[in-house]
């Protein structure tokens, strides 16, 4: 099985990244499975209806969001009826709509994808680590699911780094979200597991993380509220990670960063 993973969208700038770039990889690389976390594809925050829309015919089979899962008010309605849209599975029981994972069916492969949200400089929610290892214990790597797929979204690297270590073995890929800046330490575990601890966004690198640089250096400059901030308009940059997975064990056999657009050193799989 071929899997990719991209990173946070930013913005019109990250969808028409996807919707220009994707279509082609999926061809190049004979990707089976697409997932791309949609958490700011929304003018920078948030998700909506025709914003998931834009990602879904571009070739994405999975939608995961983050810290920003509900910052747009459609997706509090839209996420009840999209089961590929996911929020962060470790929400307070009762107290988000939709789910944090799902079993799809996808060209003939049962692929997991469990997104879950970090503790360390973000709004706790519950123990990410036990919201994993319930969901994986619930569905396991070649018993009940083909391949599996973490995103963690995550301000520290090292809770990234150690949930990698925790689902090594048992899962194909974790990769963090939320930096949107790549790390160049695309590996495989000891144990099998694909890892990255962020796979950087898709959207426009001539900002600040996404956003028009304007707003985000009068703040750090001044310690002052210029005004609001709004996403950078260039060209954007696709970042994500793709995956080789062994069909009898579900664990990676391969795995490389894709970076494709104007902004940063391209790389793509040779397949």
């Amino acid at each position: 099985m071929r899997l990719a993973f991209f990173g946070d969208v930013v913005g019109r700038s990250g969808r028409k990244a996807i919707s220009k770039h994707l279509p082609r990889l999926r061809k190049d690389l004979s990707l089976d499975a697409v997932v791309i976390n949609g958490e700011n594809a929304a003018g920078g925050f948030g998700i909506t209806e025709a914003t998931a829309g834009e990602l879904y015919d571009a070739g994405a089979d999975v939608i995961t969001l983050g810290n920003h899962s509900f910052d747009n008010a459609n997706a509090l309605t839209y996420i009840e009826r999209e089961p590929r849209l996911l929020r962060p599975v470790n929400y307070p029981a009762g107290t988000a709509p939709g789910n944090g994972s799902g079993l799809y069916d996808i060209g003939g492969y049962r692929l997991l994808v469990v997104n879950v949200l970090g503790r360390v400089f973000m709004d706790a929610l519950d123990d990410p680590f036990v919201a994993i290892a319930k969901e994986l214990d619930a569905c396991p790597l070649g018993e009940v699911a083909d391949a599996i797929l973490v995103d963690i979204h995550a301000e520290a690297t090292s809770e990234k780094q150690a949930m990698g270590h925790v689902c090594d073995g048992r899962v194909s890929l974790v990769v963090g979200t939320h930096q949107h800046v790549p790390t160049s330490d695309t590996r495989i575990l000891p144990n099998g597991t694909a890892y990255q601890t962020d796979a950087g966004m898709c959207g426009d690198y001539s900002g600040v993380i996404g956003m028009d640089k304007a707003e985000p250096i009068h703040r750090f400059t001044t310690r002052m509220r210029g005004g609001r901030f709004e996403t950078a308009s260039g060209e954007g940059t696709l970042c994500g990670v793709y995956v080789d997975i062994d069909n009898k064990t579900g664990l990676a056999i391969r795995a490389e960063p894709i970076r494709v657009g104007p902004s940063l050193m391209e790389h793509l799989p040779m397949v």
